[in-house]
């Protein structure tokens, strides 16, 4: 798959993202919580499990270390889309409190779009070169999308990590998962980081939110308890 077919994906899938949150917010917020929680409970199950088998039954899964550390790199690589969709990465905000309303939410949108040049940068640095950067020798490497479809050219097998027999036999599969399968929610997780921020960043022009990041949540939420231990 070249550059651009990746890049076509990527736009799709936050395409059908966009209209699916339009049409159906809950369900979309359910579904990318349960994504996180089924993460976590996979990389949970297959600790506890490696533990009793390796002290146990002196055995053990000889992937799990990897498997482990490939969800851990997906969990954070989705859940940082989310974070800023809900607000709840931490931020400093303590300067910006005390600029005047306008400029406050001028450091707010500026906050919004250098998390989205972030991104973009991350995803794809290639476009760097229409401001006189020289990415001449990495350029079908440059950035997650080219890292991901230098992977799938080549079909690397992860070190560890390895297909089932009956896996290998049924679908005449190679003996080690491919690294475009583990690294696939590199550019993903990218694409969806660029996504929230870009809709953050029109949400406090619109003024329907203040942040992109949680910032004054602790004082916030004392606010909101004052008279809690009174009633």
């Amino acid at each position: 798959m070249e550059l651009l077919g990746m890049t076509i994906a990527l736009l799709v899938i936050v395409g059908v993202l966009f209209a699916a949150e339009r049409a159906y917010p809950l369900a979309v917020a359910r579904f990318e919580e349960n994504v996180i929680a089924i993460l976590l409970a996979a990389i949970t199950l297959i600790s506890f499990f490696q533990v009793i088998g390796r002290y146990g039954f002196n055995s053990g899964w000889q992937g799990a270390l990897e498997a482990t550390r490939i969800l851990f790199a997906w969990l954070i690589l989705f859940g940082m889309a989310y974070g800023v969709k809900t607000g709840i990465h931490l931020g400093v905000d303590a300067i910006i409190r005390l600029f005047p309303r306008p400029l406050f939410k001028a450091a707010a949108i500026f906050g919004a779009f250098a998390t989205f040049a972030y991104a973009m940068l991350l995803l794809y640095a290639g476009w760097l070169a229409y401001f006189g950067a020289d990415v001449s020798t990495n350029w079908r490497q440059s950035g997650a999308i080219g890292y991901w479809t230098f992977m799938f050219d080549r079909g690397t097998g992860l070190d560890e990590l390895r297909y089932p027999v009956w896996m290998q036999d049924a679908f005449g599969l190679q003996d080690r998962v491919q690294r475009w399968v583990a690294y696939l929610m590199l550019p993903v997780g990218l694409a969806l980081l660029a996504f929230r921020s870009l809709e953050g960043l029109v949400q406090i022009f619109q003024g329907k939110r203040e942040l992109i990041v949680a910032g004054h949540e602790a004082e916030d939420l004392v606010q909101q308890n004052l008279n809690a231990l009174k009633d």
